[in-house]
Parts: C-alpha cells; sequence; structure tokens
C-alpha cells in the first residue's frame, strides 16, 4: 500500500508511478492501490492510463492474502507487481516482485522476532514464485541468488534515482525557512533516514563526538527520520556524548523540505550498516552535497567515485572521513562536482522504461505471448506497494 509517509519502498513506487505515468501508454494501463491515507502522497497529477484504486484500512494480513486476490480478479489484470511479498493466490495474471534487499538474512538481530519470522518465511516463498524479480542492485541481486537460489536470468535490476525535486537550489530564502522550521543553525553535518540499528547512527555520534572535540569545527549533527525499532540506545548515545546541543534529531521530515536541508549540509554522511540501494546517497549527491559513506553492501556501486568510503564498524575511520571533508573546503568542491556528475547516471525515466521491460517478460513468462497492442494482454497492470521504511 501507498502510505501517508513516504519512506524507502514507498519513495520508490511513488517516484515509478511519476515515470511510469509520464511514458507513452502504448496501450498500457495502471491500477494503483492506495489506502485513504496514501491518496495525499500520490502526484497530483496522473493521466488517462493511471487509475488509483482505495483499498479499505486494514493490516496486510488481511490486505495481502484476502483482499487483494478478490481485486485481482474482478479487474482482470495482466501483470502484479508488489514488493517483497505476493499473495499467497494470484489469480489469472503474471507476477513481478520487487526485493530492495534481504539485509534480514545477513544481519538477523538488526530485526525483531516477528518481523525476522514473517521475512524469512514469506519473502523467500514469494520470490520463488514470482515470474520475474526486480532488483534495485546488483548487490540485492547476488544476494537473492547466493541465499534462495534464484535464477540469475529471472533478476532484473533497475535501480532507483532522485527525484526531480532534489538538485541545487538558488532560493536562499526557502533554504532558511527549512533551517528555521527544524531549529538548526550554523554550519551541519546531515544524515537523513530512520533511527534503528543498521543505521549505525550510535557510531556516528561516536565519530561526530570525535570531531567535535577540535576547536576549529563548529559544526554540528542533523538526524533526519523517524524513530523505528529499537531507537532508544541512539537517543541515550546522543546524550552520553555530552554534545547533546550540538544533536539535532528532526524526527520525520517531508520530502519537500528534505532538498533544502541537504542543500544546507556542509557534509551529508551515511554510515549504514547495509544498504540495498541507499537512496539518500544519491539525493545528497544531486543537491551538491559532499558524501561519505559505507564501504559496504550496495553503497559503493551506487556511489561510484565520487564519495569517500569509510569501514562503518570502525567509528574512528567515520571520524577520520568527516574530518577530512570538514575541514578542507576544496575536498568538498571537488566531491560535490563529482556527485553532481555522478546522479545524472541515474534516472526514473530509464528505471520506468526497465520496469516496463520486465513487465513484458514477466507476461510472457506466464503465458508464453503477448497480445497485439500491448505487451500485457488488454494492457492492464496493477503496480502495488508495501509499506516501508526510509525515514
Amino acid at each position: 500500500m501507498v502510505g501517508h509517509q513516504a519512506t524507502g519502498n514507498e519513495t520508490y513506487t511513488l517516484n515509478l508511478i511519476r515515470a511510469l505515468a509520464q511514458l507513452d501508454g502504448a496501450g498500457r494501463e495502471y491500477t494503483v492501490y492506495v489506502d485513504r491515507r496514501g491518496l495525499s502522497s500520490l502526484p497530483p497529477s496522473l493521466n488517462g492510463h493511471v487509475r488509483v484504486r482505495v483499498l479499505p484500512l486494514h493490516s496486510p494480513l488481511v490486505r495481502i492474502p484476502f483482499l487483494l486476490p478478490v481485486e485481482l480478479w474482478r479487474s482482470r489484470t495482466d501483470v502484479t507487481h508488489m514488493h517483497y511479498i505476493l499473495p499467497p493466490i494470484v489469480p489469472r495474471c503474471a507476477t513481478v516482485l520487487t526485493v530492495h534487499d534481504i539485509s534480514f538474512e545477513r544481519y538477523p538481530d538488526f530485526f525483531s522476532r516477528s518481523e525476522l519470522l514473517r521475512a524469512r518465511t514469506l519473502v523467500p516463498f514469494s520470490a520463488r514464485r514470482a515470474d520475474l524479480v526486480i532488483a534495485v542492485s546488483e548487490c540485492t541481486k547476488t544476494d537473492l541468488v547466493n541465499f534462495y537460489g534464484i535464477d540469475p536470468e529471472k533478476i532484473v535490476v533497475t535501480p532507483a534515482a532522485p527525484a526531480p525535486p532534489f538538485r541545487l537550489l538558488d532560493d536562499r530564502r526557502r533554504i532558511d525557512a527549512v533551517r528555521r522550521e527544524y531549529g538548526i543553525d550554523g554550519p551541519f553535518i546531515l544524515y537523513v533516514g530512520n533511527i534503528q540499528p543498521r543505521k549505525n547512527l550510535r557510531r556516528l555520534i561516536e565519530a561526530f563526538a570525535a570531531v567535535a572535540c577540535e576547536s576549529d569545527i563548529a559544526h554540528r549533527l542533523v538526524i533526519v527520520g523517524k524513530k523505528a525499532w529499537l531507537h532508544s540506545p541512539v537517543l541515550e548515545a546522543a546524550r552520553a556524548s555530552g554534545l547533546s546541543e550540538r544533536i539535532t534529531f528532526t524526527g520525520y521530515v517531508p520530502d519537500q523540505d528534505l532538498p533544502a536541508l541537504y542543500n544546507a549540509a556542509d557534509l551529508f554522511v551515511y554510515p549504514s550498516i547495509f544498504e540495498g540501494f541507499g537512496l539518500p546517497v544519491l539525493e545528497a549527491m544531486s543537491c551538491g552535497t559532499p558524501v561519505i559513506t559505507s564501504n559496504t553492501s550496495s553503497l559503493p556501486e551506487v556511489g561510484g567515485d565520487a564519495a569517500i568510503y569509510f569501514d562503518p564498524f570502525d567509528a574512528g575511520d567515520i571520524a577520520r572521513a568527516m574530518r577530512a571533508v570538514v575541514a578542507d573546503p576544496g575536498l568538498r568542491s571537488r566531491l560535490s562536482a563529482r556527485g553532481l556528475a555522478r546522479a545524472k547516471e541515474f534516472s526514473w525515466a530509464a528505471t520506468a522504461r526497465k520496469t516496463v521491460e520486465a513487465y513484458e517478460r514477466a507476461f510472457r513468462a506466464r503465458f508464453g505471448t503477448s497480445r497485439e497492442g500491448s505487451p500485457t494482454g488488454d494492457g492492464r497492470q496493477t503496480v502495488i506497494s508495501g509499506r516501508s521504511r526510509r525515514q
């Protein structure tokens, strides 16, 4: 479901919907399923070949196995696109499953027992049943092959991209207004993402404390994102650092304010231990913000030569990278230029085209043919999103 606070997979889905709506319809028709709270998150102008259906507010335990199969049967959908989990029965249509990451397999301690049981049961079951699997990075594709034995030929990599609002801003008044909104004054180092163990924020705070003790560095640390599972140790680490007056927790920040925060920051740091993609890295780069990030999982794949990398398990190494960039205006300028160039290599238009090709392949895999006028029968396709967790 598309919900009312766009995070993680929802951000991916909303941007994909916008891009699909802008493609030539070629006889295709899309249906997007939302709950009432998610209506406000949808793009304001969807063209005629994108329809919206509102489902009742129910938990996924009701929505996925019961409501969706009935809807798909009634609508005579040709291709169903979901995240992570397919319904147990998918009537009369091909299935495409997007998997952003399977971090729960590599780092089970970062998940609650119930989350872990659900993910380890339903995600491999769904991935093996799907006609085609979309991975957002080569890293995720490799994990799907290694952990679940998925045929690599069945997996298509379609990377995410920064949305158009994430760009260099010359509106100083807008940037200053957003600073005031979140109580941020002076130079600052920025993190964007939710507050949970996998994001490695305790080590980030430890590294920041080491850097902040140096008299010539007056930056504050701004942590943008909502509280998630096991967030309390992060808040305690900030209190214990002795620098709580220089650490700002903004809570959830809507997308319309994020570009101004990226533009205002001297440095973006993303210390996550594991990411299937790491979209905030590209968002920061597209705003011209220098980036330092972890040397693990998909992050070097996304950042290329436009970021400085550190060992996320070593707070001293994080501090080293942070200090190097904050203290060197020339390095910041070079990283900014490289980041802007790197971000331009990713686009939602390209991802949407690859996604349509994935729909075509899934339909052929299920039915062995495509009917004239649409790669998926009479042109009905469904894009469905599960809830997720970026901020």
